[in-house]
């Protein structure tokens, strides 16, 4: 039987540390979890900045976010989103924007490192308001890949399964995970929305007699339900949110139990 496991990254295939500022109160949300920001209104969305951090450490903390993309042409990609947002649309918000800047930025990387000793990779992102054409948080993401996850893959190998990865994170950052792991870039998916992620499942269907999809968050459940087998991880936080554990037809909480579960399928 041909099986075919797809990972979503972070929290499932790295333990991460995310904080976000409140652009207007100053506040700092530590260990948030992006997709809720993203849904407490129908059109916010998650943005992610395809820059490495470093630029954004160097650039003058009074700059506005926007003018240093505008300035130095700093791709962005609409990452996950309770509705669907035009990546231009969204960018036009980000435009308009004159509050968040980029002492924002750089206040949430400075959390994030001081956090997370040894850190993996570092991405930033924007939530963005439709509705108000504004930007009202920021927010930074730092992570490595937790104990057993290269084993879990290399395992996945030697039994014959096909290993992927499909993930919001962009390649800059998803490129030295598939490294570190041992995925070929080929079989890594970036930038993936939820409808993304349900369609490389889809597709994936197309070739293996079994796929299973592993994440750990709200973005995955599409992908979930499309697979022959949801798996949810709760290893990142603990917690079973009543709405992911419906459904979910198998909740872990360390990722080496993976193996168990393709053996057990096969």
């Amino acid at each position: 039987m041909k099986i075919a496991v797809v990972f979503d990254s972070a929290g499932t295939l790295l333990r991460m540390h995310r904080v976000a500022k409140n652009v207007s109160t100053g506040e700092f949300l530590d260990e948030v979890v992006s997709t809720e920001l993203v849904g407490k209104k129908p059109y916010c969305a998650l943005m992610v900045m395809q820059v490495d951090s470093s630029r954004l450490v160097q650039c003058p903390s009074g700059m506005l976010i926007s003018d240093f993309i505008r300035k130095h042409n700093i791709d962005i990609e609409v990452a996950c989103s309770r509705s669907k947002i035009d990546k231009n649309d969204a960018l036009k918000v980000i435009m308009k924007d004159t509050s968040a800047r980029m002492k924002d930025l750089q206040d949430v990387m400075a959390v994030v490192r001081k956090k997370c000793r040894n850190i993996f990779y570092m991405g930033v992102g924007l939530i963005i308001d439709v509705d108000t054409s504004s930007i009202p948080y920021v927010i930074c993401t730092g992570g490595k890949v937790y104990s057993k996850s290269s084993f879990v893959i290399k395992t996945l190998n030697e039994m014959g399964v096909g290993v992927y990865i499909a993930s919001g994170d962009s390649m800059r950052n998803l490129s030295v995970l598939a490294e570190n792991v041992c995925v070929p870039l080929q079989c890594v998916f970036e930038i993936s929305t939820p409808e993304r992620k349900e369609e490389i499942v889809k597709s994936l269907k197309k070739e293996y007699d079994r796929v299973i999809m592993v994440g750990d968050g709200i973005n995955d459940i599409l992908a979930m339900r499309a697979a022959d087998l949801g798996v949810l991880s709760i290893q990142q936080t603990g917690k079973c949110p009543p709405l992911l554990c419906e459904e979910a037809d198998v909740v872990i909480k360390d990722i080496g139990e993976i193996i168990g579960i393709v053996e057990r399928l096969d």
